[in-house]
């Protein structure tokens, strides 16, 4: 199948390589994908301001308040850097929201629907740049989090599925959060609208023992995507001291992350796309 370049100058100099059909995604998602990754190195103050404000809350929650709260058997630094690095996911897609918000402003979509591409494509493109750097940011926040003490005690092979399984929520989450930032028409909306999110950090065990909550709160902890996640993440890293704290095994909360995690996906992937097609 003859190739048809098409070169799109409004998009930051980046040429979408249209190819047959069922092979002219892939090209054009890599394409927006790129742009929008360039955008984030060309603006390196993005990275770095995020990166100073996670150390300052993990050094906030290991120092200020480890000392008073009981972990049930693991040290809190322990307890705390896997539910940190897993609700990053959170403050990562946050400013996926407002970045999408702003190319919807700028006109980009616009111009990226006059182009002979698939109308998913940019929005996937967006999501495969916002979670290759939430990938990035997980990875610095992992290790701020062996600078403050966290050890791990499962082995290296569960810490390295542990991370996996981190972006993969960021991806299910990015869907969310780009879903938002389509409908919320300006960056200031998008920003509040993801700010709604935030809570979700606080009420689950990403922080404190669900135990610890009222019953009435504890009900919507338990069963909230966030306490799953986290759950997973620690059970992965921490071994058999963390399974006996949780009650149940790894694959059970890996199992229930996934399920969550696709399920984001199957609703806000759709929701994302008709968004943007219309425009």
């Amino acid at each position: 199948m003859k190739e048809i370049p098409v070169t799109a100058a409004t998009i930051d100099h980046i040429d979408v390589q249209v190819a047959g059909p069922g092979a002219r995604f892939v090209p054009a998602t890599l394409a927006v994908a790129r742009r929008t990754i360039l955008k984030f190195l060309r603006t390196p103050a993005i990275i770095v301001l995020g990166t100073i404000q996670g150390a300052m809350f993990l050094l906030i929650f290991r120092y200020v308040f480890g000392g008073a709260i009981n972990a049930g058997g693991l040290p809190y630094v322990d307890f705390l850097v896997p539910g940190f690095v897993t609700t990053g996911v959170l403050f990562g897609g946050m400013a996926g929201a407002t970045g999408t918000a702003e190319d919807v402003e700028s006109g980009l979509f616009d111009r990226l629907r006059s182009l002979p591409m698939p109308r998913g494509a940019a929005v996937a493109g967006r999501v495969v740049a916002d979670t290759t750097m939430l990938a990035w940011s997980l990875l610095l926040t992992t290790g701020i989090g062996f600078a403050v003490g966290f050890r791990l005690h499962a082995g290296v092979a569960s810490a390295v599925a542990a991370f996996g399984l981190c972006v993969v929520f960021g991806f299910a989450f990015c869907w969310l959060f780009i879903t938002l930032g389509l409908m919320a028409g300006n960056a200031q909306a998008a920003q509040s609208a993801a700010f709604l999110v935030f809570p979700l950090t606080f009420v689950s065990s990403a922080y404190v023992p669900v135990r610890t909550m009222p019953g009435w709160m504890r009900g919507f902890a338990d069963h909230q995507p966030i306490t799953v996640m986290v759950d997973a993440t620690r059970a992965l890293t921490e071994g058999g001291a963390a399974r006996a704290l949780l009650g149940h095994s790894a694959t059970y909360y890996v199992t229930g992350s996934l399920l969550w995690s696709a399920a984001l996906v199957a609703v806000f992937a759709p929701l994302a796309v008709l968004r943007y097609r219309r425009g």
